[in-house]
C-alpha cells in the first residue's frame, strides 16, 4: 500500500480502537447548551465499545467553559455498549461536558486472567500482569501508591520464581484492593476525547420552577382614575404574596410615546387623559432606561425591588424592543429603522392587527453592530439596577443571532438573569429562541383545551427532545389574549384552567387581577381583546370582591410549594380515564417519594365522573394494596385500591381534584397509618 493511499487516515491514530456515538442529552449534537438549574442531576450516556473483547473504560469530563483542566468520573455501564454518569451540577454559569474512553491494557488483562484455568497459561500472563503494574507505578509518580504498586509487581514476580500455585498466583493478580489502584493510574495513551464537547447552561432554581403575576402598576391606585405609582404598588404586595406568587411581573415602566398614541379600546382617536400602550417605549424625555415620570423615580422603583424581595417576590420587567414615533432613537439614530419608499417608517403590523404607534427595528440596519450593542445595553442598564427577570416582547421578531449574543453578554455580568421569551409563533422559531438561551418560553397552552390537545401537546413538551432546553410557562391569560374557553366557560372555566396551567407545567403565570376576578368580556365576538383592556386605559380592580378566586390559586401555589414533583416538567405522565370530558395525570418527583394526581373537569357547566387507571405496581406497591388520596384543594380522603378507581367532579362546585398520594403502611402494633 502506498503512502498517498494512507494519506486520508493519517491524522487519525490507527491505534485507537474505542468508538464513542450518540451522547446524550445534546441539543444539535453540542451547538447549543442544554439547560439545569443549581442541584439537579446531569446524566449522561454514551455508546462506547471497541472491536474483540478488549475492557474499555469511558469517563464523564467536565468543566466550567473556558477552564483547561477537566473533572473526571468514571462511567458505568449500562449494558449492550451503554454506559452512565451523574453528575450534580452547583454552581451557576456555562459548562462543557464530553465523554472520553479507552481500551484499558489492565483491565483487559485481568479480565482474562481471572478465566484462565491452565498453569502454565497463568504464568505466561501473570508475568506480563507484573509489567503492566509496574507501568502503573510509573505512571503513579514518586507518590506513596507507586511504592505500593511496584511492591505488588515486585510480590508477583517472586510468586513465580517460587513456582506458586495457580489458585496463588491468581489470589494475588487479582486483588482486589491492589488492582482499584492500579485502576488510577491507567494507560490513556490510545484514549478517544469526543469532539465537539457539549455545552450546559446552569442557572438557578426560579428558571425551573416560578410562578408570574402579571400586573400593570399604573391601575395600582385602585379607582381607575388617578394613575398608579411604584409607591401604590407596595400596596398591592401582601395580596400578590397572599396568592403565593414570586414574579411580579410588569409591563413596560417607560414613557409612553405621544405621536400617534392610541385610544381606549385600541382607538386611534385619544382624548387628554389617554395614557396610551406602554408598549409604545419612548417620548421626548426618554427611552428604553427612562422611567415614566407617573410612575415615580429610579428610586421609587428600586425601593419596591427591595420591598418586593421582603414580601418573597422577584420584580420582573417586560422589555419590548421597538419604539414609539418620537422615541429618541428614532431622532438620532433613523437608519435602526425601515423607511417606505417615501422615506417613512413603517409602523409594526400582524395582519390583521396594525401597530400605528410602533415603529420596529431593523436588524438588517448598515448600523446593526450598534444596534446590537444598545439593545443589550437597555438588560445591562436594569440588571445594574436590581432587575434579574425579564420577560421579552415579541422576540420571534428581531435576530436570533443578536438573542445568543446578547443573553451571553448579560449572563456574563449577571449570571443569575432569567429570560422569559414571548413568542406565539411557528414551533422551529420558538424553539429555535430557547435553543439560544432564554430561560423559558411562552406555550400554546392558552389555545389547548381538549383531552386530546392537553395530552398531546404537553407529552411533548415533557418527554420530546425539547424537553432539554425548552421549559414552558403556561399563561391561561395574557393582557393580549382572552380566549373563547374564558369567556364562555365562567368561574369554573377559570378555576379549571389555572388549575391546569400550574400543574401541567413548573412555571406558570396569570395576568391578574383580570384572571383572578374572572374578566371575561371582549371586545368583539370571535376576538380575543379584551373590552376595556388595560393595555390603553387605567382599571379599577376590587380586590375584596366575594366571587374572587384569590384564595383557590392562593391554595393552588401552596401545593406547589409543598409538593416537589410540582416543580419541575418532568415527572408528568398522563393516566388513562373513561371519559373524554375528564383529564388525568400524575406527577412525581425523582426518587418517587412525592407523588401528586390531579384529575380536572374539562366541562365546565356538567358534573362528570369516570374509572381512573392508575398503577401502584409502578411505585413499588402491591397490586391491590389500599392506599389514600388526599384532595390538596379540599381537603377531603379517599381510599384507593388497586389500579382502577372511581372519580367524580361537579364543576359548581370545583372541578379539580389535586390529591397527593399517601402510601398505606403497617406499624408493627398492626395499626395502619398513612404516610
Amino acid at each position: 500500500m502506498t503512502a498517498a493511499l494512507l494519506t486520508p487516515i493519517a491524522l487519525h491514530d490507527g491505534r485507537i480502537r474505542v468508538v464513542i456515538e450518540n451522547i446524550r442529552p445534546s441539543v444539535d449534537g453540542g451547538r447549543f447548551p442544554v439547560k439545569r438549574v443549581v442541584g439537579e442531576s446531569l446524566v449522561v450516556e454514551a455508546d462506547c465499545f471497541a472491536d474483540g473483547h478488549d475492557v474499555i473504560v469511558c469517563e464523564l469530563l467536565w468543566r466550567r467553559a473556558g477552564a483547561d483542566a477537566w473533572t473526571r468520573q468514571r462511567m458505568q455501564a449500562l449494558g449492550n455498549d451503554r454506559w452512565r454518569a451523574v453528575r450534580v451540577v452547583e454552581s451557576l454559569g456555562d459548562w462543557q461536558y464530553t465523554v472520553q474512553a479507552w481500551v484499558d491494557p489492565f483491565l483487559s488483562w485481568r479480565h482474562d486472567f481471572e478465566r484462565r484455568i491452565d498453569l502454565d497459561d497463568v504464568r505466561v500472563a501473570a508475568k506480563g500482569g507484573a509489567a503492566l503494574i509496574e507501568q502503573a507505578a510509573a505512571r503513579a509518580g514518586s507518590g506513596a501508591e507507586a511504592g505500593l504498586l511496584m511492591a505488588w509487581a515486585a510480590e508477583l514476580k517472586a510468586a513465580l520464581a517460587a513456582e506458586a500455585s495457580l489458585e496463588a498466583l491468581k489470589a494475588l493478580g487479582l486483588d482486589e484492593l491492589r488492582g482499584q489502584m492500579a485502576q488510577r493510574h491507567p494507560d490513556q495513551q490510545h484514549r478517544l476525547v469526543h469532539h465537539p464537547v457539549h455545552p450546559v447552561t446552569v442557572e438557578r432554581e426560579r428558571a425551573r420552577f416560578s410562578s408570574w403575576y402579571e400586573f400593570f402598576p399604573r391601575s395600582a391606585a385602585g379607582d381607575g382614575v388617578r394613575h398608579g405609582s411604584f409607591t401604590d404598588c407596595e400596596a398591592w404586595l401582601p395580596y400578590v404574596q397572599r396568592m403565593g406568587f414570586d414574579v411580579l411581573y410588569f409591563p413596560p415602566i417607560h414613557p409612553v410615546g405621544r405621536d400617534r398614541r392610541k385610544g381606549r379600546n385600541n382607538s386611534l382617536q385619544t382624548v387628554v387623559d389617554d395614557v396610551g400602550s406602554p408598549w409604545a417605549v419612548g417620548a421626548a424625555e426618554g427611552g428604553h432606561d427612562a422611567i415614566l415620570s407617573e410612575l415615580g423615580t429610579l428610586d421609587d422603583f428600586k425601593r419596591l425591588i427591595g420591598r418586593a424581595h421582603d414580601h418573597g417576590m422577584e420584580i420582573a420587567l417586560d422589555i419590548a424592543f421597538q419604539c414609539a414615533p418620537d422615541h429618541p432613537w428614532v431622532k438620532d439614530h433613523p437608519q435602526w429603522f425601515k423607511a417606505r419608499a417615501d422615506g417613512s417608517i413603517q409602523y409594526a403590523e400582524n395582519p390583521p392587527k396594525k401597530y400605528q404607534d410602533i415603529y420596529p427595528l431593523d436588524f438588517e440596519s448598515p448600523q446593526w453592530q450598534d444596534l446590537w450593542l444598545a439593545l443589550a445595553g437597555v438588560f445591562e442598564y436594569w440588571a445594574g439596577q436590581g432587575v434579574r427577570i425579564f420577560r421579552v416582547d415579541n422576540p420571534h421578531t428581531k435576530a436570533f443571532g443578536f438573542w445568543e449574543w446578547a443573553i451571553a453578554r448579560v449572563r456574563a455580568q449577571f449570571p443569575d438573569v432569567i429570560f422569559l421569551s414571548e413568542a406565539f409563533t411557528r414551533p422551529r422559531v420558538m424553539h429555535r429562541l430557547a435553543k439560544v438561551g432564554f430561560s423559558q418560553s411562552y406555550t400554546y397552552f392558552s389555545w389547548r383545551n381538549t383531552k386530546q390537545e392537553l395530552t398531546a401537546y404537553f407529552t411533548e413538551l415533557s418527554q420530546g427532545p425539547g424537553r432539554e432546553y425548552f421549559r414552558p410557562n403556561a399563561w391561561p391569560n395574557t393582557p393580549d389574549i382572552l380566549p373563547a374557553a374564558l369567556q364562555y366557560g365562567g368561574r369554573p372555566m377559570f378555576m379549571a384552567r389555572v388549575a391546569l396551567a400550574a400543574t401541567l407545567a413548573a412555571n406558570y403565570g396569570i395576568y391578574g387581577p383580570a384572571f383572578e376576578l374572572q374578566e371575561h368580556l371582549p371586545l368583539r365576538e370571535g376576538g380575543e381583546e379584551y373590552l376595556d383592556s388595560e393595555k390603553f386605559q387605567l382599571r379599577a380592580w376590587d380586590r375584596e370582591r366575594p366571587d374572587s378566586l384569590a384564595d383557590f390559586i392562593g391554595r393552588l401555589n401552596q401545593v406547589r410549594r409543598d409538593n416537589p414533583a410540582l416543580q419541575s416538567d418532568a415527572g408528568l405522565r398522563f393516566l388513562d380515564i373513561d371519559n373524554e370530558q375528564m383529564i388525568a395525570y400524575a406527577k412525581t418527583s425523582p426518587d418517587l417519594s412525592n407523588i401528586v394526581v390531579c384529575v380536572v373537569n374539562l366541562d365546565p357547566h356538567h358534573a362528570q365522573s369516570g374509572w381512573l387507571e392508575f398503577d401502584p405496581e409502578a411505585l413499588g406497591m402491591q397490586p391491590q394494596q389500599a392506599y389514600q388520596m388526599h384532595d390538596a384543594i379540599s381537603g377531603a380522603h379517599y381510599l384507593w385500591q388497586g389500579p382502577r378507581n372511581f372519580v367524580s367532579l361537579d364543576p359548581q362546585r370545583c372541578p379539580v381534584h389535586l390529591m397527593q398520594l399517601r402510601r398505606r403502611m403497617r406499624r408493627e402494633s398492626d395499626f395502619d397509618y398513612f404516610l
